[in-house]
């Protein structure tokens, strides 16, 4: 199940990727199917050792193509073991909500990103979480668990405060925070109540055999309680430098664009 939607947020066979805080590798095996240069990072050593696993099979069953790589690793999103501008796209989905440092996240992810490299956030919604903390303490007051809740224009002012260009957002999952609704209602490690039971069933079927029906739902109710909410962004292309030779003729100077 997919949060970043890739016909918003292209990918180029050999893009450079960091899917940062990756947890069970979702966005990253995406990635690496579509031909980039994956890194994998997560400070989780058991989800990475699993999503290295998991590499591992899609590289023997030939389901990444030719010159696709991909790396599971462990590390800190406050201090990432990178270079300078060393990926052209970093992803960190469902992540920020944990961490307190939230704009010295954002600051390391611009300093690996080169420039005209793009960046996606996701975050749970507002809304819908809102409801999640009213209805539950358990749900959030737990080590590593969610410390705070972002508006969207709050998120979108954190991105542009670190140099960022935002340039989309959209809303996802709406199907999913009814189920984490009645999660919270009935508690969250209560997985055998029967309406979180046949809640879970159906998102499963649902994610298996994609019927146009819920499709279509989950399309229409997603601005109104789709549980993430995503952004997108671009980190600005820098002008030309003074030390570049000139010609006679003209002077080039490289300008910053949205994707």
């Amino acid at each position: 199940m997919l949060t970043v939607d890739f016909s918003r947020f292209p990918l180029a066979a050999g893009d450079r990727v960091l899917d940062l805080g990756c947890g069970a590798g979702r966005h990253a095996f995406e990635c690496y199917r579509r031909g980039a240069r994956v890194v994998a990072l997560d400070r989780n050593a058991e989800e990475i050792r699993e999503v290295a696993r998991w590499f591992a099979a899609m590289k023997a069953e030939g389901e990444a193509p030719e010159g696709a790589t991909a790396t599971a690793m462990e590390g800190d999103a406050l201090n990432l073991p990178f270079p300078d501008e060393s990926f052209d796209v970093v992803i960190i989905s469902e992540v920020m909500e944990h961490i307190p440092d939230d704009k010295g996240v954002l600051a390391e992810m611009v300093r690996v990103l080169r420039p005209g490299g793009r960046i996606a956030v996701t975050v749970p919604r507002y809304g819908p979480e809102k409801i999640c903390w009213a209805l539950s303490d358990a749900y959030h007051e737990v080590e590593g668990g969610h410390i705070r809740i972002y508006k969207a224009d709050e998120l979108l002012a954190r991105i542009e405060e670190a140099g960022l260009v935002p340039y989309g957002t959209h809303h996802a999952h709406a199907l999913h925070s009814p189920y984490w609704w009645l999660k919270c209602a009935f508690g969250v490690d209560n997985d055998k109540a029967l309406p979180v039971k046949a809640y879970h069933q159906l998102l499963v079927w649902d994610i298996m055999k994609k019927p146009l029906a819920t499709r279509l739902a989950e399309q229409a109710l997603n601005p109104l309680i789709g549980k993430s909410f995503v952004a997108y962004a671009t980190k600005p292309q820098l002008p030309a430098t003074e030390s570049e030779p000139a010609t006679d003729t003209a002077t080039t100077t490289e300008t910053g664009a949205k994707a």
